[in-house]
C-alpha cells in the first residue's frame, strides 16, 4: 500500500518524481488482442492443450501443481504418465528450473547414454553422451546433481527389454519428479546438430567439434529444445545460446547415496540448515556464484592444473587484503545475469502484458549490471539513466512507465500522457471529495486494489456517524477507514488500459534494443562465467578467512596432519579434535576399530569432506594436506531400513556394497562404516572379509571401520593393510569405585584392546544391571581370543614392501634438494632397519 507520487516528464527526458503537467485525456484506442494463452502441441501424436503458460510460470516460480504434458504412446495416440511434481528447494539455487532429456543407445550400443538439459533461468544447453554400467550409476548421479524440474525420455523406454530397466530406475529414483515420454522419432540426432547449428552462440562454436559424431546426445537435444518450444511458448534467438559439452570424466563421482552420507548440500536432520559442506564454504554474492559451487562439491574437478590455478587465486586474495575486500564489494553488486540472459534470448510467440512487463524490467535493471560500452551505450539510447528498482508497488509501476526514454515511439509518449493525465484526475477527484465532504481524505494505492482513498478518524466526527453513501467497498481496520467510488473505479479501469498501452508500446521498443544487443550477447556470457566464477572463489577464500585452512598438495598420498571435520568445526565455533592421517600405495587399506560413539565415522567423513574441498580448489581445515585425485568417492554409512523400496537395513548395506563393487577403480577414495551390522555375526563377519579381499585387488584408498575384531588379521595377510583404533582412556571414581570411558576421539596405530565395549555403551542406558551382569557373563564364555600372527618373516615382508613403496613416491613427487633428500633416505634406511628384523638364514 502506498500514497500516490504523480510522475512528469521533463523537457530533458528525465524522469521527476512530484509533479504532473494537466493534460487531457485523449481517446485509446482498441486494445490489441494477443490471443488465446493456450499452448496448442501438434506433434507429440496428437493436437492437445497445454495449461496456460502461467500455470507453467507457477510451477517454476511457486508451490508446484500436478501439470498435465503432452506425449504419445508407440502407436501415435495420446498417452500420459507422469509423477506429482513437487517443490525441488536447495539453499542456493530456490526452485528447481532444468528439464532433462534422457535416451540410450539400442543393440550393440546398449549402455551409451545422451544427456541434454537446460536451465529455463539461464539459457545454456548441457549436452552429455557416456557409457554407463548395468547400474546406470553415471546417469542417476548425474540427475540428482542437475536436481531436475521434469524430465523427458522416449516413449519406447517402457516397453519390455528396450531401455525399461533404466527408465525403472530414473522413475523410482525421482518420484517427484514430472516424467514424460515423447515419441521416439523426436530423438533425432540430425535434427539436433542443426539445432544447434543454428542457435549456438558464435564464441561457443567449438563445441561443433565435439559434439558432431555424439549422437545420442544430440538426439536429446533435438527433444528437449523442441519439447521446451512448447512448454514455454517461446523460441530462443538465432546465435544466442550457450551450447556445452561436459563428459563425465571432466570430474570426479560422487553418487547421491554418498552426497547424502556425506551431507554435502542438505543436512540430513534438518534440510534447512546450514550445517553442511555447501554451508560451510557458501559466502557467494550472487545466485550464479551460489549455483556454481554446489555444482562443483557434487561434481569436484580432476584436473590438477585446473585446481591449482584457483589455489592460485584463493591465495593471492587472503594474500591481499585490499582485492578481497575491493572484489568482495564488487561482486555484490552484480544483479542475476543468468536470469537476464534468459530473458534476452527468449523470443516468445506470444506477446501478453505479463510478458512485455518482464522484458521491460530485466532490460533496463541491465543499465546497473554491467560495463560493457558497446551494450551499454545502446541501452542509454533508449533507456532513462535514472530508470532503477525503487521500493512500493506505485513507485515500481511508474518506472517500468517510463523506463523507455520520450521521443522514440509516439504512440508510447501518447499512451503516457494518457495516464499521467488519469493519475492527476485521480488526485483532483480525492481533492474533491475531501472538500465536498470535509474529511482528510488522502489517495493511496495497492497492486490488488489499484488506486483507492483512506481516512484516520481521531478528532473527526462523521456525519450521523457514518460515511457518506458515494464511498463504497469500505473496509475499517482500528481507525483507518479505505474504500472507493463508482468514479474511481471507473478512472482504475481507464489507468489500467493505458498501462496495458504503455507496457505494449515500451515492448516493441525494448525489442528492437534486443536485436542490436544479441549482436554482442558473447560478452554477456563471459561475464556471467567471469562473475560467478570470482564469487566462487571469492567465497573459498572467505572461509579460510573464518577458520584456519591450508593449501593442499597434490601427490600420490593421502597425508593430512592435524585434519579436522569442516562441519563440526561450524557448529561448535571452536576446533574439535584433530587427527592425523597417512594412506598410500604402501597401506592403501585401513581398517579402523574402536568402541561406539568412539569417533570413527565423524573421521572417517572427515577424510572424505577435505579431499572434496582439496579437488574444488579450496583450502582445508588442517596444519597440512596432500592429496591423491580420486576419480570416485564412495561411501556406505548408515543403517536405516528404507521403508519406500521395502529394503531391511542388510538389504541397503548389500546394495551399496554392489553399487561399490560394480563401479570401483584403482583412483577411488572407499569410506566404509560398520557394514554387516544388519545380520548375524557370523554372517556380518564373512561377508566383511570376502568384501575386504575383494576391495584389496585394486589400488583404491579404503578407509574400514568395523566392530568385528576378526578382521583385523588381515593385516597379517596382506601388506598393505594397516590396523588403527580410537582411543579411550578408563578412569575409576574415588568415591564410588565406578569404571567409566573418557572418549580422546584420537586415531592410533594397531588394534583396539577395548572387548565388550557394546556392553558398556548399554551400561550407559536404563538397562537394568541384572540384565547387563548377565550378557557380559555369557559374551566372555563365546568370545575367542583374538591372535595375531607376526612371524619374522611376515615383519620383514611388510619393511621391504613399505620401504619400497616410500621409495617410488619420492622419486615421484619430492622436491627436497640433495642435502635433505638424502637425510629423509637415511631415515627410511633407520625405519627398514627398526620394522624388519632378519628372519634366519636371510641376509
Amino acid at each position: 500500500m502506498d500514497y500516490i507520487i504523480l510522475p512528469r516528464i521533463l523537457t530533458s527526458g528525465k524522469i521527476n518524481l512530484g509533479f504532473c503537467f494537466p493534460f487531457r485525456l485523449l481517446p485509446s484506442r482498441p486494445q490489441r488482442q494477443h490471443g488465446s494463452n493456450q499452448l496448442v502441441c501438434h506433434h507429440f501424436g496428437s493436437q492437445q492443450l497445454l495449461p496456460p503458460l502461467s500455470e507453467y510460470a507457477k510451477s517454476v516460480a511457486g508451490p508446484v501443481h500436478h501439470r498435465q504434458t503432452p506425449h504419445a504412446d508407440s502407436a501415435g495416440g495420446p498417452h500420459r504418465y507422469s509423477t506429482a511434481l513437487t517443490t525441488c528447494s536447495s539453499t542456493t539455487s530456490g526452485v528447481c528450473s532444468v528439464m532433462v532429456a534422457v535416451v540410450e543407445g539400442r543393440g550393440l550400443a546398449r549402455g551409451e547414454i545422451g544427456m541434454a538439459s537446460i536451465n529455463l533461468k539461464f539459457p545454456e544447453l548441457v549436452l552429455s553422451q557416456f557409457a554407463d554400467t548395468g547400474t546406470y550409476a553415471k546417469v542417476i548421479t548425474r540427475l540428482h546433481i542437475l536436481n531436475p524440474l521434469e524430465i523427458l525420455m522416449p516413449d519406447t523406454v517402457r516397453e519390455k527389454g528396450k531401455g525399461a530397466k533404466l527408465f525403472s530406475l530414473i522413475t523410482e529414483n525421482f518420484q517427484a519428479v514430472a516424467f514424460t515420454a515423447i515419441q521416439r522419432k523426436y530423438f533425432n540426432e540430425k535434427k539436433g546438430l542443426e539445432y544447434i547449428q543454428n542457435l549456438c552462440a558464435p564464441e561457443f562454436s567449438t563445441v561443433f567439434m565435439e559434439v558432431q559424431t555424439k549422437y545420442y546426445c544430440l538426439a536429446a537435444a533435438s527433444a528437449l529444445l523442441k519439447y521446451t518450444e512448447f512448454v514455454q511458448n517461446c523460441i530462443y534467438a538465432p546465435k544466442s545460446l550457450k551450447v556445452s559439452f561436459k563428459g563425465s570424466e571432466q570430474t570426479a563421482m560422487i553418487d547421491s547415496t554418498s552426497a547424502h552420507n556425506l551431507e554435502l548440500v542438505v543436512n540430513n536432520r534438518d534440510h534447512k540448515s546450514e550445517h553442511t559442506l555447501l554451508g560451510v564454504l557458501n559466502y557467494t554474492r550472487t545466485p550464479g556464484g551460489a549455483r556454481r559451487l554446489r555444482s562443483n562439491i557434487l561434481e569436484p574437478l580432476l584436473d590438477i592444473d585446473t585446481i591449482n590455478t584457483r589455489l592460485d587465486a584463493v591465495h593471492e586474495l587472503l594474500q591481499d587484503e585490499e582485492l578481497f575486500f575491493g572484489m568482495k564489494n564488487a561482486i555484490g553488486h552484480f544483479l542475476d545475469i543468468d536470469q537476464l540472459l534468459s530473458v534476452l534470448v527468449q523470443i516468445p510467440k506470444q506477446e501478453t502484458v505479463r510478458l512485455a512487463i518482464s522484458v521491460i524490467k530485466y532490460h533496463y535493471v541491465s543499465n546497473a549490471g554491467h560495463s560493457f560500452d558497446r551494450i551499454l551505450e545502446q541501452i542509454k539510447t533508449v533507456i532513462n539513466n535514472d530508470t532503477s528498482y525503487m521500493k512500493g508497488s506505485l513507485n515500481m509501476r511508474t518506472q517500468k512507465c517510463y523506463a523507455v526514454r520520450p521521443n522514440i515511439n509516439e504512440f508510447l509518449d501518447i499512451a503516457r500522457r494518457a495516464y499521467t493525465e488519469i493519475v492527476d484526475d485521480i488526485a483532483g477527484l480525492v481533492t474533491n471529495l475531501a472538500e465536498k465532504h470535509n474529511l482528510p481524505l488522502r489517495t493511496s494505492f495497492s497492486s490488488v486494489r489499484g488506486f483507492f482513498i483512506q481516512v484516520k478518524l481521531e478528532s473527526v466526527a462523521l456525519p450521523h456517524g457514518q460515511l457518506p453513501v458515494e464511498f463504497i467497498k469500505v473496509t475499517k481496520h482500528k481507525n483507518n477507514y479505505s474504500f472507493t467510488t463508482a468514479d474511481l473505479i471507473k478512472m482504475n479501469d481507464h489507468c489500467e488500459e493505458a498501462l496495458r498501452e504503455i507496457f505494449h508500446m515500451s515492448y516493441v521498443v525494448v525489442c528492437q534494443l534486443l536485436s542490436t544487443v544479441h549482436e554482442h550477447i558473447n560478452c554477456l556470457y563471459k561475464l556471467s562465467d567471469s562473475v560467478s566464477m570470482l564469487d566462487m572463489l571469492l567465497s573459498l577464500a572467505n572461509a579460510c578467512t573464518v577458520s584456519d585452512y591450508v593449501r593442499p598438495e597434490f601427490t600420490d598420498t593421502l597425508a593430512i596432519k592435524q585434519g579436522r571435520h569442516p562441519i563440526l568445526e561450524r557448529i561448535y565455533g571452536q576446533q574439535p579434535v584433530s587427527n592425523n592421517s597417512y594412506i598410500s600405495e604402501s597401506n592403501n587399506f585401513v581398517i579402523i576399530t574402536g568402541p561406539n560413539m568412539s569417533g570413527k565415522s565423524t573421521y572417517l567423513k572427515q577424510v572424505a569432506l577435505c579431499q572434496i574441498m582439496a579437488q574444488i580448489g579450496s583450502f582445508v581445515p588442517a596444519q597440512y594436506a596432500s592429496f591423491r585425485i580420486a576419480d570416485q568417492i564412495f561411501t556406505r554409512i548408515g543403517v536405516d531400513d528404507d521403508f519406500e523400496t521395502n529394503s531391511s537395513t542388510f538389504m541397503m548395506e548389500m546394495k551399496e556394497v554392489s553399487y561399490i563393487i560394480h563401479n570401483i577403480s584403482d583412483r577411488s577414495l572407499i569410506i566404509m562404516d560398520e557394514l554387516g551390522r544388519g545380520t548375524s555375526a557370523e554372517e556380518g563377519i564373512g561377508i566383511c572379509h570376502s568384501v575386504c579381499e575383494f576391495l584389496l585387488n585394486f589400488k583404491a584408498f579404503t578407509l574400514f571401520a568395523t566392530h568385528f575384531l576378526e578382521l583385523c588379521q588381515l593385516e597379517t595377510l596382506y601388506l598393505n593393510v594397516e590396523n588403527q583404533h580410537m582411543e579411550v582412556r578408563h578412569t575409576r571414581a574415588a568415591s564410588s569405585g565406578a569404571e567409566s570411558i573418557v572418549y580422546t576421539y584420537l586415531l592410533s596405530q594397531g588394534i583396539s584392546e577395548e572387548r565388550n565395549y557394546g556392553l558398556r555403551a548399554a551400561e550407559m542406558t536404563a538397562l537394568p544391571q541384572s540384565v547387563i551382569q548377565e550378557a557380559k557373563q555369557i559374551a566372555s564364555r563365546v568370545s575367542q581370543q583374538l591372535k595375531q600372527h607376526s612371524d619374522p618373516k611376515t615383519l620383514r615382508n611388510r619393511a621391504v614392501y613399505r620401504l619400497a613403496t616410500r621409495l617410488l613416491q619420492a622419486a615421484r613427487n619430492s622436491r627436497l634438494d640433495s642435502a635433505s633428500l638424502r637425510l629423509y633416505l637415511q631415515d627410511l634406511r633407520r625405519q627398514y632397519e627398526a620394522e624388519g628384523p632378519r628372519t634366519p638364514g636371510c641376509p
